[in-house]
Order: C-alpha cells, then structure tokens, then sequence
C-alpha cells in the first residue's frame, strides 16, 4: 500500500471530525489522495485543484496549518460539548476516536509532492511534466494541535470553550436571512478607539455590555440620536472589541421581527453572548411589526433568553410615528392608544442619547481624527474647512467630520495641499 494510498483510507475512516472533509481544501486534498489509481490526466487536475485551493487561502507553504485549523471550525460531537463546557462528561470512547482523528490529521497534513510522485503508479505517463507540478511545503499544525495528543484536546477544550464551535468560532456577526443566521464574512472593523467624542454615552453602552458577558444585570438598549452621530457605529466597534471574549452579533431586519422565536430556538443553547442588533428603528401606526417588537422586548411567550440582548438605533426617540391627527378623533379611549404609542423606547431599559456635537466639540473631534491620520496641516485652514465642509452638509455631525477628514487625507497625499 503506498503514502497515498493509506493516507486516502486513514482520511475516509475520520469519524468525529469527519465533517472538515466537507471544507473546501482538506476534500480538495482529499480527492488528489483518492486519484491515484485513476487516469494520469485526473490526477493532474486534482493536483492543480489543490494546489489552487491552497494558494487562494495562503497556505502554499503550510499545508499541515491548512488542515489542522479546520479542526478549530468544525461542529462535531465534542466541540459542541467543550463549547458548552462538558467536554469531560463526554463518553471515554468519543475521545478517543477525537485523539485518532487528531493524530490521522496531523499525520496526513505531513505528506510532501515529493511523496506523492515518487509512489504514483502512473508517473511514467506524466512524462516532464511531473517534474513542473507545482509544490507545496508541508509545514506545521497550528499550535493547539502541536505536542502529545492529550495535551491538544486540552487544548481543543479550552478553545471551543472561549470561541464556541462551528461558524461561532470562524465569525463574529451574522444577518438573520431566509429563517437562518447567515454569516457576515467581511464585517465593518471599526475599532472603539477610532470613535472620537460622545464618551459618555459610549461608556453606557460599553458597561452595559461587559456586564453583559460577565453575567451580570444588564439591560436591552436603544441609542438613539440624530443622524450621523456613530450609533451603529458604537455597536460595530463594540463588537470588535469583544468578540474574543465570547461576545456575536446577529443583525436583525425589523420587518423579520416575527422570526424572533425561530432566532431564540437557534442561540438559547449556545454558550456566546448574543447581541440581536436592529438598526434604524422606527414604525408607523399601521406597521404590523410594532406589536412583535413589544412582545419581544416584554411579555411574548418566546422569552429572550439569558444569553442574549437587544441592542436598537434609531434617529426617533419615540418609535411610533405619530401626527397631531392621531390625537384627534371619536375613539373612546385616546389616551390609552397614544400612550401605547409612546410606551415601546420605555420597554427598553438603557436608553443612550446620541445627538450633534455644538462647534467646540465637532471642531474636537476633527483635530482627533487628524491627529490619529497624523495629518499635516494648520490647525486654522483644518477648521475652516470643516466648518465649510459641515455648512455644505447641512449639519455638524462625527459622520461629518470623518468625511472632511478623509478629504484632506486624500488631497495631502495627492501633493494638493
């Protein structure tokens, strides 16, 4: 039996992590493993499949990180009990088929072009080309999977424990689409300390959170504000910030408000903190999902559950629309329906004030954006042109000054300033 030959069997016989044949390299190896017996011309296709799919995730030089890190994202039967915690409670017979599957992989990851050629049945068809096949280097498993074998379940363990398993360990936001959570492979990388201003009302948000994954009382929350004021940019940075320490995002469209049971059925079991994040949020009077986010928030019988909170923006501190003909009219009991009408922000129990910065403080704000872009320019024409810049716009605001900043940014670079 050749390299190739057992490294197929070993490869098919995965039990516990059988699921990471199913990833896109490991099955593209895989399948260059299981072509040795066929036609050279299979063979050479499977190769150059590999090596691209190799390429494209930048490990050309490190096939054995390629493959072992997989095992961080799989979802399998002790990833999900370590997430949760219990992986000590699992059967004896499930960690040892886990300590195989570990020592198949490492073993398989190790297999170098060089092998493969000098064992292929068929090399004299190749001919010269055989010699031009392009390689690749063997390298190491990433560190977790390095050492004795007991020791990298330990270590399995504890990292499935902080990041959870499956998709919660490869990303950190996802969009509520189609009935499932659907994953935001390039999500906004604003970072907390690139929000300039408004500290005050970040550190609410900011102490609600970390209590939050503390396991401490906290609150859902609104922040609300106008325009441009870094709203939805506080809760994106936020969760930058505090993702490493267990925290997702799932965003959440308000007219799919009604799926919130099926959501809850999806992430009450999990052990990350969730936060279900609904931007620009406001109804009108005749908007049906009005009634699912009260329920949601208070009172439904599909609870939130302890792991997760609500977080909401909007430029409206009353949610409702209302007009002065909404308090007019016959109906018996007015009173009650316009304080229905205005009773949604209070079952939100943090609510933040975001609203536009006086001069002093957009003109701070600027000067902190160009000092952090380490921007070279007389503190007057700087303010002058923001405030230019701001009037044009209809309005200070930090979305403003980020604008005006990238502006001079780029017109520094372009030698027009």
């Amino acid at each position: 039996m050749t390299m190739a030959d057992k490294a197929a069997l070993e490869f098919s016989s995965l039990s516990v992590y059988k699921g990471i044949l199913n990833r896109t390299v490991p099955g593209a190896f895989y399948r260059l493993l299981c072509s040795y017996e066929a036609h050279p011309l299979e063979f050479a296709r499977a190769w150059g499949e590999f090596f691209s799919l190799l390429c494209d995730r930048g490990y050309s030089e490190n096939l054995a990180g390629c493959l072992s890190e997989t095992v961080l994202f799989d979802e399998n039967a002790f990833s999900r009990a370590a997430a949760a915690g219990k992986a000590l409670e699992l059967p004896q017979a499930v960690r040892q088929a886990v300590e195989r599957d570990v020592d198949i992989i490492r073993s398989v990851s190790q297999i170098t072009p060089e092998q493969l050629l000098e064992g292929y049945r068929h090399r004299d068809k190749l001919g010269e080309m055989a010699d031009t096949l392009p390689r690749w280097k063997a390298g190491q498993p990433i560190e977790v999977l390095q050492g004795p074998v007991e020791q990298c379940l330990d270590r399995m363990a504890e990292y499935y424990r902080g990041h959870g398993c499956g998709m919660f360990a490869r990303y950190r936001a996802f969009v509520w689409r189609g009935g499932k959570m659907e994953p935001v492979i390039y999500p906004d990388p604003i970072q907390i300390e690139s929000l300039k201003g408004y500290e005050i009302p970040r550190s609410l948000v900011e102490d609600n959170t970390v209590a939050f994954l503390e396991g401490l009382s906290c609150n859902n929350c609104l922040l609300y504000g106008d325009r441009g004021t870094g709203k939805s940019s506080t809760v994106k940075a936020l969760l930058n910030e505090y993702y490493p320490k267990g925290l997702r995002m799932v965003e959440m469209p308000k007219e799919r408000l009604c799926d919130f049971p099926q959501l809850v059925d999806q992430i009450a079991a999990l052990p990350l903190r969730f936060i279900i994040f609904i931007d620009d949020l406001s109804f009108s009077q005749q908007d049906d999902t009005f009634a699912a986010l009260k329920a949601v928030l208070e009172g439904g019988l599909a609870a939130r559950p302890e792991n997760a909170l609500i977080y909401a923006t909007s430029n409206r501190r009353h949610l409702l629309r209302e007009c002065f003909s909404d308090r007019e009219g016959d109906e018996v009991h007015r009173s009650d329906t316009i304080q229905e009408s205005l009773s949604l922000a209070d079952r939100f129990g943090l609510s933040v004030n975001f609203s536009v910065p006086d001069k002093s403080a957009y003109l701070d704000i600027v000067h902190a954006l160009a000092k952090e872009r380490k921007l070279t320019i007389e503190d007057g024409e700087l303010e002058s042109g923001a405030e230019r810049w701001a009037l044009e716009r209809g309005g200070r605001s930090p979305r403003c000054a980020r604008q005006y900043i990238a502006m001079i940014e780029s017109r520094i670079k372009r030698g027009l300033l």
